[in-house]
């Protein structure tokens, strides 16, 4: 508490005498306030391990998630903003081991919830690879969707050895610019293995067979979020389809029509096909999703 109330001190007595722009002033009172709410959530957390919390409190309910999701939605365009969250996010959370003994492992499931979201997540960018018997999950998007990633963590954050971490691409060929990333891991896992079979039973991604039975409006929502995309002057929504086989493509169309009700569908993409949503469907697709849909990704159906 003696550097809350140094920190304090320096905000209440220090910085007012100093002749510095008012725009300044507010930036450094800005990252010495976050700096204190970090050290704050610290002092409990460790608090919490003296109690018998444990290494995996992961496993509960976590406060320092909804101060970074005020963080990111109070300041979200700042530089401030971003390096705090990212701090909170990736350094805050409780020490997880690297590794976990076969007894620990066999400790997680997945609710029905999230079972239906991964189904929707394989489907668009989510990345399965197999280490022995079990599997672990990679989840990644472009910083311009760091609030979805964001999000995505918050409920795998349990799985997870690390918080999100970022990485740069290689210089496009034709701009010559390098695009920033931001990705998480989960622990290699049984409850992940089963995943892995349906979605690569040869080590390739594909379209599982009973994708009829697996997809549910809530994994639609989350397969657009991945995957969508919406062309205002048409009124349509594109699925990312190109990656999967033509015969694999057909499956999904006849699950969207005879389970959902969606007229849809195909367009030549290169090599593959795009899953085409038509205008005439879009109204029922919004019904379908929009309990579900990420706020920051209510632009790929048109709102």
């Amino acid at each position: 508490m003696k550097t809350l109330y140094i920190i304090t001190h320096i905000l209440a007595v220090v910085l007012p005498s100093l002749r510095i722009s008012p725009l300044l002033l507010i930036r450094i009172t800005t990252i010495a306030l976050l700096y204190a709410v970090a050290i704050l959530i610290f002092v409990i957390y460790i608090q919490s391990i003296g109690s018998g919390i444990g290494i995996f409190s992961g496993l509960f309910y976590m406060p320092e998630l909804e101060i970074s999701n005020w963080l990111l939605h109070s300041c979200p365009s700042s530089e401030g903003g971003w390096l705090a969250h990212h701090l909170l996010m990736s350094a805050l959370l409780p020490v997880k081991p690297k590794r976990l003994t076969n007894s620990e492992k066999q400790q997680f499931s997945l609710s029905e919830e999230l079972k239906q979201i991964l189904v929707g997540l394989l489907l668009g960018d989510l990345y399965a690879y197999k280490e022995s018997v079990n599997a672990k999950l990679r989840f990644k998007q472009g910083a311009i969707h760091k609030e979805y990633l964001f999000h995505l963590f918050e409920l795998f954050s349990s799985y997870c050895p690390s918080g999100c971490k970022t990485t740069n691409s290689a210089p496009d060929k034709r701009t010559g610019k390098v695009y920033e990333g931001i990705y998480f891991n989960t622990y290699s896992l049984p409850c992940f293995a089963e995943f892995y079979g349906l979605f690569y039973p040869e080590g390739k991604k594909v379209v599982p067979y009973n994708i009829g039975e697996l997809l549910t409006p809530l994994s639609l929502a989350y397969w657009i979020c991945d995957d969508g995309t919406f062309v205002s002057g048409r009124n349509i929504t594109y699925l990312c389809t190109e990656s999967f086989l033509e015969s694999d493509i057909d499956s999904l169309m006849s699950v969207l029509s005879n389970k959902f009700g969606l007229k849809c569908r195909k367009d030549r993409r290169g090599n593959g096909f795009r899953i085409v949503i038509p205008k005439s469907s879009l109204g029922k697709l919004r019904e379908l999703v929009l309990p579900y849909i990420h706020s920051s990704m209510l632009y790929k159906i048109g709102l």
